[in-house]
């Protein structure tokens, strides 16, 4: 059973007529990275842009989340593109996390609970790609989470995934012109080789 006041929650976030499925920067700024086939699951997916761009190139992609109201309209929107390759679900990934060697690309975005780190790498593939962007706790504005335990720390995200082999990491800190540039996230590729 799902924690019902979480569920709520992201119930009435994803409930929202006006927002639209968005696929996260760090897979649209590397979409040249994916392989031309495989599994991909976009975890904790929300609307699904993540997985809506995925099943674009051809994937075959499982969707998860936590909200029947991100899984329902993210099913809409999905027969409303007519792909045939994606699959959307409620789960609850903190109490089923994905089976190991199930997938050959993983995506996360705005979703952050690093005793989960464990199992995705596990459940990626020889030679598969996890795909995450989520709010670091040196920021420029507001957005995002609020408690700090949601927010990466500095390098924080290099150091979650040091057992895989970076391919592309973005962490701009509060460097330079803080009006330019990908602030308040970080961002990572990083592969299994093993």
């Amino acid at each position: 059973m799902p924690n019902e006041s979480l569920k709520s929650k992201w119930d009435a976030r994803h409930g929202d007529a006006e927002k639209r499925p968005k696929a996260a920067e760090v897979l649209t700024q590397n979409l040249h990275l994916l392989p031309h086939k495989g599994q991909a699951l976009d975890l904790a997916c929300g609307l699904g842009g993540n997985g809506l761009a995925m099943a674009a190139r051809g994937m075959h992609v499982t969707a998860w989340d936590l909200s029947s109201v991100a899984i329902e309209r993210l099913q809409e929107f999905n027969q409303a593109q007519g792909h045939s390759n994606l699959n959307a679900t409620m789960r609850d990934v903190e109490k089923e996390p994905p089976l190991p060697n199930s997938f050959d690309v993983i995506v996360i975005s705005y979703y952050l609970d690093r005793q989960l780190i464990p199992h995705l790498i596990a459940a990626l593939k020889p030679g598969g790609l996890i795909f995450y962007q989520t709010f670091t706790q040196i920021a420029v504005s507001d957005e995002g989470p609020t408690n700090p335990e949601y927010r990466l720390g500095d390098n924080e995200l290099l150091t979650l995934f040091s057992d895989l082999k970076l391919r592309f990491y973005r962490e701009e800190n509060r460097l330079g012109d803080l009006a330019v540039g990908m602030r308040d996230v970080a961002m990572l590729v990083a592969e299994r080789v093993t």
